[in-house]
């Protein structure tokens, strides 16, 4: 699965001393994603149990024991996830997933 783009990881755990533990997590998360070839959201649960799956084929993982929510929108078809959002909770309750 190709992740578009690794760079707004990044920029969320260098915009702020206090996101910096997020970054072993996301960079966990980012090397399965690399390596999975999901077909189907079951896929995606079997691998992150947590992982809540919404409509337009966006997912929400749990981030650093669920400190914060990455939103990712999946093309099953071209193996890529868009990431739509990386933040903390009362962030993400500010946002419209299925938009966004």
């Amino acid at each position: 699965m190709r992740v578009i783009s690794k760079r707004t990881l990044r920029e969320f755990w260098e915009s702020s001393p206090q996101y910096e533990d997020a970054k072993s997590s996301l960079e966990v998360w980012h090397g399965e994603t690399l390596r999975a070839r999901w077909k189907t959201p079951q896929e995606i649960k079997a691998k992150f149990r947590s992982a809540s799956i919404l409509k337009n084929n966006r997912v929400v993982f749990n981030i650093a024991g669920n400190k914060y929510r990455l939103i990712v929108s999946i093309d099953y078809g071209r193996q890529a996830c868009f990431i739509r959002f990386i933040g903390t909770h009362k962030q993400y309750d500010e946002i419209d997933v299925e938009v966004i």
